[in-house]
């Protein structure tokens, strides 16, 4: 188990016809700015999941009925997550920026750099937030897989709420460790997540006289407000091909959210407290933190925990975990974005 930092960049510079993404300089933002923010502890995070993630493993294939290999949990620093959170950026980045390269002339290079200095403080800052993560390049479907922990950031969030390290550790590791069963025990999942991104990707017709102007504001204000900024990036015509994305994740995460809480009850002391401080977290935020969130996607992510754990709890307790387990049965039976509201509609589609 690798416990503390790795300070090797994402790579070096991406080239594509003269536009550069300098990966380098996004590493070291990244780390700038994770680091900005004092962080302390974590030692004792580190020797409670090395201990833990056998019986998470365990738990949760047993509750969930699934299974498959879960890579060892790392736990890991700020700096290290910013870093490997830019590789998996990296595959999605790149295509769009060898895209946008073609007839933007002298400025491609600047735009480059600024590109990948906007990258990396996205990551930073990212990095002293998130508490877990599955992780792998979402468009390299056969790319290893990692579980990881930031040690730090459990430790900190056991202090804001006055809280055991090791429960608050102990619920991050049920939830990661759930979605590394999803996706090992679901052979076809990755590709298709990777499927469906690609075909946005691909889709995307960036006009470079567009890129130049100044943005509409208006249209910018309205769409930060309705929490529907990814929208306006990708394009409305592209909405239907996004929603049904967005129904997949919703799943995802409301599937994790789920079994966390089941198999919490048994091995996490006080869980309705550590749950209901960590649903405050999520929507407790304000002025300039709450906009970036919207702005970076975080707004969207929290309606699909909320939104796809409605859909599960409510699909459990009228089918059981065997009735939930229909939607892995492959892509046709995912459910459809207005059957997430409807999870009656979608157990009557999937049959038995």
């Amino acid at each position: 188990m690798r416990h503390w930092t790795d300070d090797r960049g994402p790579g070096p510079a991406a080239c594509h016809d003269g536009w550069v993404i300098d990966w380098q300089i996004a590493g070291t933002v990244a780390r700038t700015v994770a680091r900005a923010t004092p962080a302390v502890g974590g030692e004792a995070v580190a020797a409670e999941l090395a201990a833990f993630e056998d019986t998470s493993a365990r738990l949760v294939a047993e509750y969930a009925q699934l299974s498959g290999d879960v890579p060892p949990a790392e736990a890991i620093d700020r700096g290290e997550w910013a870093t490997t959170s830019l590789r998996s950026m990296r595959s999605v980045m790149d295509p769009v920026a060898e895209l946008a390269d073609r007839g933007l002339g002298p400025v491609r290079v600047v735009a480059g750099v600024l590109l990948a200095a906007e990258a990396g403080a996205l990551s930073g800052y990212l990095a002293t937030r998130v508490l877990g993560q599955y992780e792998f390049p979402i468009l390299e479907p056969d790319a290893p897989a990692r579980l990881l922990v930031v040690a730090p950031n459990v430790a900190a969030m056991a202090r804001t709420m006055d809280a055991d390290e090791a429960a608050v550790l102990r619920w991050v590791t049920l939830h990661e460790t759930t979605h590394a069963l999803q996706f090992a025990g679901v052979p076809w999942l990755r590709a298709h997540l990777a499927e469906r991104v690609r075909g946005l990707l691909g889709a995307l017709s960036i006009d470079r006289k567009k890129l130049m102007k100044l943005p509409d504001v208006s249209e910018i204000v309205a769409a930060i407000r309705r929490g529907d900024f990814v929208t306006l990036a990708v394009g409305a015509e592209r909405r239907t091909e996004l929603d049904e994305l967005q129904a997949l994740m919703a799943l995802i995460e409301g599937h994790a959210e789920h079994v966390m809480d089941a198999v919490g009850e048994t091995v996490i002391p006080g869980l309705p407290a550590l749950r209901a401080h960590m649903a405050r977290r999520r929507t407790e935020r304000s002025g300039l933190v709450a906009i970036f969130d919207k702005l970076i996607g975080l707004e969207l992510k929290l309606r699909q925990y909320e939104q796809g754990k409605r859909f599960v709890d409510a699909v459990v307790e009228e089918a059981g975990i065997e009735g939930l387990n229909r939607a892995w049965a492959g892509p046709h039976a995912l459910p459809r974005p207005d059957e997430l509201e409807r999870p009656s509609a979608w157990l009557a589609r999937v049959g038995s």
